[in-house]
Formats: C-alpha cells, structure tokens, sequence
C-alpha cells in the first residue's frame, strides 16, 4: 500500500481494493458526509476536512511519524484530481496514488442526458463567484461547481433577468439524497438547495442547434484573426482602424472570466472581438439606432453581447462590474468613472491632443498607472491617420522580466511619444 492515496467517492459503496485501503489505514481524512458513508474501522483515526490546512497539517504530521507506518487515506467527492485535494498534496511536496471516481461534472452531464466535450467547466468553490457568472453570461453551456454562500440562488440572482439561462441544478450526486431538476434562474433564487450540487447554465436557444463535433474539449479555440477588417462590421464609417483596435485589444486583454465594458460603441467592434476572446461584453450606445447596429452585428458574428441604451456615466451605474473598459465616446467626467470601476485596465481612444491630459489625470485619480500614445497607421501608399491612446492599469504582481527584447513596429504603424503640454501638436 501507498502511504497516501486520494480515493474519489461518488456514492458507491467502496468494495475491493478501496475497502482494503480503508481498513489498513491509520488515519482517513474525508468530509463529514464521506467518513459517515464509509466504512471506516474502529480504531482508525479519522480527521473531518473542513477548513483544508489543518487537514493537510495532520496528513503531513500523520505521514512523518518516526515509526514510518503512517497510512493515510484522503476521500474526496467524485474525481479528485478535478478540481480537487490532489493538486493540494503535490504543492506540500506529496505523490499521492489516486483512485478517481466518477466526476460531479460527468454524473451531471449524463443526468440531463448531454454531451458535455464542449462546455466551459468552472470553480466557485473557494473562488471569486464573479468570474463563474461572467463565464455564464459569455458562454451557452457551463458546469459549475458551487460551495455555500455560492450556489445556485447566488449564481441566480447575478444572471436574473440580464441573461436567459436554463439551470439544471444537480444535488447531492451519487448520494442518498440525488435531485436533478430544471429551473429558471428566477426560480433558482426562491428555492433551499442541498449541497454539495453541480449546475448546469444553459442558453436553450444555442445548446438546443447541438453544435458540430470539435476536436478539443471545453470551449472552442479562440479567433483565427483578430483587430478583423473594417468591412467585417457592415455599414458605416469607423471611428478608427483596425491597427488602433489591436492595440486596444492588447492593452484590454479580454479572455474567458472577464467582464468588458465597451462605452461608446459605435457600430461594435471593440465589443464583438473581446466576445471572440471568450469575454462577457457589455456594448454602451445612447441611442435606439446604433443599439440595433450593434446587435445585428453580434448577430453576424454569433457572439454574445449584451447591449445597453443610455447615456454615460448615468448608464454605466447599474451595469456588473467591468475587469477592463473601452471608451470610444464621452467626456473627462466618462473617463473618470469608467477607470474608477475598471478593476484591471481602462483604454480610451481620443481624436484630439488637448483632450489627452484630462484623460491621463482622470486615469491617475483613480489610482491606475497612466499611459499614452500616439499611433498614426493606414494603408501603403495612402496618407495614416492619427488617434491618441491612453490607458491606464492596475499593479499586479508579475514575475520579473529577465531579458528585454526590442521589437520594431511595422512600417506602416508609427507610434510617437506624446507632445509635451503647450508644445506643437
């Protein structure tokens, strides 16, 4: 026998081999409802894992005893590399031998009689419920994994009624108590739910098509291309190019989990390719005309964008707060507000050089380190046009850099240091 082996409980009584380890052991650590489902002999030392340190702190204490005959057994629900105690064991420096069970997230799946290659798999327990949401609002089928105080009336009342949703909630999986119903998220929130459950978040409308065959489980590769051509967004005269858009898009740095305000839209095109990143987007316009503009473009590309009528900063107050923000349109009041809520990084494209300080210093109020620049970029062979970038980030801690790297801009992309103020422009 392994000194420690992580063996996954779905429900099933334990027979075979899993009994054997269990009556071997000297000390089984588990939840309350696994030590209580299994049989444990007597005399066997059991620790209830709650809080997961000091659990870990009697496995390590249990493991170097002086009479090397420590024998621990870690019971975990379903498969416990999945999301589970055995990346734990390896940061303390352990090898456990791992015996998986049936994950939650398969059980649920096949309980609502669905293939699940392609759904977004996602953590709440012990983790950040809003990451979870923006990958619901952003995404046609997601698994979550809840914990108390993050289960499905939480997850329901951040979706109600922005984002229509199908929940399957699956309670206590394997367990004497297994419940899988379908519910709205309005019923969600009104509803006691045992746990431990698994939810299913489903937009009927895209889940029901079935979707083709992919190679690759969880969510689709992101976008072949990206900063897409003026042509891709129909009709009408762009604000800026392409080249200015990859720029904002690397200073935005949209991804899966992400919210991403996109504030003075235009016809949507900073809003449609951070939906293409897998983001949660929030498209801003003040009027009904450029709204469905938008719309028929985040039809045209298939994405989700959710789309907001009204004028900024009023509008921005009732909207999920934003990990990075785009400001196309609005004056240093929209700057303001929109870097003050911006939890990771703001990026506001501006026209005019007298307008760039405000932005910087709006930027700078709100505790974000500002940053700017010129960027002039067109065609071969055609006069560039120039737009003034500014944006500003939160610190974060990154590992150092050991070497830098120069790149040169292309040719036809030119980015100049910004004038001093009261100098030429």
């Amino acid at each position: 026998m392994s000194s420690l082996v992580v063996l996954g409980h779905d429900g099933s009584p334990p027979a075979g081999e899993a009994r054997e380890l269990l009556e071997r052991a000297s000390l089984v650590v588990g939840g309350a409802r696994h030590l209580a489902a299994l049989p444990v002999p007597e005399g066997v030392r059991t620790v209830v894992m709650g809080e997961l340190r000091p659990a870990l702190d009697a496995i390590d204490a249990e493991l170097d005893r002086d009479d090397d005959r420590g024998r621990v057994v870690v019971v975990a629900s379903g498969d416990p590399g999945f999301f589970g105690i055995v990346r734990a064991l390896r940061r303390r420096g352990r090898r456990p031998r791992v015996i998986p069970a049936l994950s939650s997230v398969a059980r649920a799946f096949a309980r609502a009689g669905m293939p699940w290659d392609d759904a977004l798999v996602v953590s709440a327990h012990g983790r950040e419920l809003r990451r979870a949401v923006n990958a619901c609002r952003a995404h046609p089928k997601v698994a979550v994994l809840t914990a108390p105080g993050s289960g499905p009336a939480e997850l329901a009342r951040e979706l109600f009624p922005q984002t229509p949703r199908t929940f399957v909630v699956c309670e206590d999986l394997g367990g004497p108590h297994e419940r899988v119903v379908s519910v709205r998220p309005a019923e969600a929130t009104t509803r006691p739910w045992r746990d431990p459950n698994v939810v299913l978040v489903l937009d009927p409308r895209r889940v029901a098509a079935g979707g083709e065959p992919g190679w690759i489980a969880g969510p689709r590769p992101g976008p072949s291309e990206w900063a897409l051509p003026d042509a891709a967004f129909g009709p009408g005269r762009p604000a800026f190019g392409p080249e200015v858009r990859a720029f904002a898009l690397a200073k935005l740095g949209p991804r899966i989990g992400d919210m991403v305000w996109d504030v003075g839209a235009g016809r949507g095109e900073v809003a449609i390719e951070c939906a293409r990143f897998g983001a949660a987007v929030v498209a801003v316009e003040k009027d009904e005309a450029a709204c469905e503009r938008i719309r028929a473009n985040v039809r045209a590309h298939r994405v989700k964008v959710a789309v907001s009528r009204g004028t900024a900063p009023g509008v921005l107050d009732h909207l999920p707060e934003p990990d990075a923000v785009f400001v196309g349109g609005g004056g240093p009041e929209v700057a303001r507000v929109c870097a003050s809520r911006a939890l990771r990084s703001v990026v506001i494209v501006l026209h005019r050089a007298d307008r760039v300080q405000a932005a910087i210093e709006a930027i700078k109020r709100a505790s974000l380190t500002a940053h700017a620049v010129r960027l002039q970029a067109g065609l071969v062979g055609r006069s560039p046009t120039g737009v003034f970038v500014v944006w500003g980030e939160r610190k974060v801690d990154v590992p150092p850099v050991t070497r830098a790297v120069r790149r040169e801009p292309p040719p036809s992309v030119t980015i100049a240091p910004l004038p001093e103020p009261g100098g030429p422009r």
